[in-house]
């Protein structure tokens, strides 16, 4: 299965329900636990995963996201070992879709066109760079449509026509449509205002469109269910792994292993949620 047929695949097997799409960062809470993190996400119900690369100015990311980022840098964590762990997630799971966020500055060392080549190899089915604009980004969406991995992009309440209208032309995958002005995990989110900015997106759009940003728990991803194709879950799931992987280290526990679990158990929930 190629990379664009597992993302197609994802949304067409979801039915009439939003697709569930968590995000965590690679190296978080360690190196080697995010593989079976990502195996536990999938167990859970997720379908799609999005792995953060960790980059040292993350300045879209809200203060929980940052944590999870610094902790993976001081962990030795770059492009290159996130490739790696797509690589070992992809030797047991060749289905789930793997999605890449992350910032233009790690890309644009790697170089373009070596890195849309060796995402795809390592199993990488889409990449959303946080800081490429549409029209910085026509070179390497071409690099990475002749890799088959699908450019993701993301739009916000204060996106204009003109800008979606852009995005429309290169998208492909799914669109990130970020429900709060700000960075991640803030604020509370406006479903009405949500549902009337994606019936305007989707005018433009050929691809589904996944919401993210401030869903907290299983009833506000329900809700935002209602009106997007797709539930993208991050600060809170990050959350959840902290405060268990503590609790255990004072318990004198494996962190690692208590982490996962508790991000594989409140995922379920938010999965259910979802029917």
């Amino acid at each position: 299965m190629t990379q664009h047929d597992r993302l197609a695949a994802a949304f067409a097997a979801k039915g009439s329900r939003a697709a569930l799409i968590p995000y965590v960062t690679a190296g978080d809470p360690s190196p080697q636990s995010t593989v079976p993190l990502m195996h536990a996400l999938v167990e859970a119900g997720a379908d799609v995963i999005e792995l953060g690369v960790p980059f040292s100015d993350p300045m879209a990311d809200g203060p929980v996201v940052q944590r999870a980022t610094q902790r993976a840098i001081e962990k030795g964590v770059g492009l290159v070992h996130v490739l790696d762990m797509v690589k070992e997630f992809r030797r047991t799971n060749a289905v789930t879709p793997v999605v890449l966020m992350g910032y233009a500055n790690p890309i644009e060392r790697f170089g373009q066109e070596a890195f849309a080549q060796q995402a795809a190899q390592a199993g990488v089915d889409g990449v959303l760079v946080v800081d490429y604009p549409p029209e910085e980004m026509i070179e390497f969406a071409g690099y990475l449509e002749a890799a088959s991995v699908a450019p993701i992009f993301l739009l916000a309440p204060t996106s204009t026509q003109e800008r979606v209208k852009k995005v429309a032309k290169i998208a492909r995958g799914y669109v990130y449509y970020v429900s709060l002005k700000g960075v991640t995990g803030s604020g509370a989110i406006d479903i009405a205002d949500v549902e009337q900015r994606l019936a305007s997106i989707r005018q433009h759009l050929g691809v589904p469109v996944g919401v993210g940003f401030g869903i907290r728990d299983a009833e506000s991803a329900r809700r935002l269910g209602q009106v997007s194709d797709a539930v993208i879950i991050g600060s809170k799931l990050i959350e959840t792994m902290e405060e268990a992987g503590a609790a255990a280290a004072v318990a004198g526990q494996d962190p690692d292993t208590a982490a996962v679990q508790a991000a594989k158990l409140w995922l379920a929930g938010v999965r259910q949620a979802l029917n």
